[in-house]
């Protein structure tokens, strides 16, 4: 959630995330702070920072937009009812979790509490669709690997 909460402040948003509104803030940061506009060292690489701070965040929300989500929707709910819980860390109100079919994706704001529940659970899957899969603001971390 506070990555989400800075990520926001760094671009001005606030509410829900719109992509065109957040493309707009993207160009018009990534033209105030390119390393090129600066002379001197110092200001270079912070500049350089800042860019790579802005590019990633740019991307951050951009997967978690609901626009985004409602364009993979489709895929999300097959990989969570299809699928079985394959793996899982939790560190910091951020639950990550890989699927049998090789996707991974991040919850935020998962408590340590609901996180005991859900590995202590008679059923990951239906522990985590019930509480956690459809309720918290999540985005897919990695996609799942073609074998050829």
């Amino acid at each position: 959630m506070k990555r989400i909460k800075q990520y926001k402040k760094l671009f001005s948003i606030e509410g829900d995330i719109n992509l065109k509104d957040l493309k707009t803030s993207y160009r018009k940061l990534v033209k105030e702070w390119h390393p090129d506009k600066f002379q001197d060292e110092t200001k270079k690489l912070e500049a350089e920072e800042k860019s790579t701070e802005i590019i990633d965040g740019y991307h951050f929300l951009v997967s978690i937009a609901p626009e985004t989500k409602a364009a993979n929707l489709e895929a999300y709910k097959k990989t969570i009812t299809e699928f079985q819980v394959a793996d899982w860390h939790h560190k910091s109100m951020l639950l990550e979790v890989t699927f049998t079919d090789g996707n991974k994706y991040e919850y935020f704001g998962v408590s340590k509490i609901l996180f005991g529940k859900f590995l202590n659970a008679k059923s990951m899957n239906n522990f985590g669709k019930r509480n956690i899969f459809n309720k918290f603001t999540y985005r897919k971390s990695m996609k799942a690997s073609v074998e050829v």
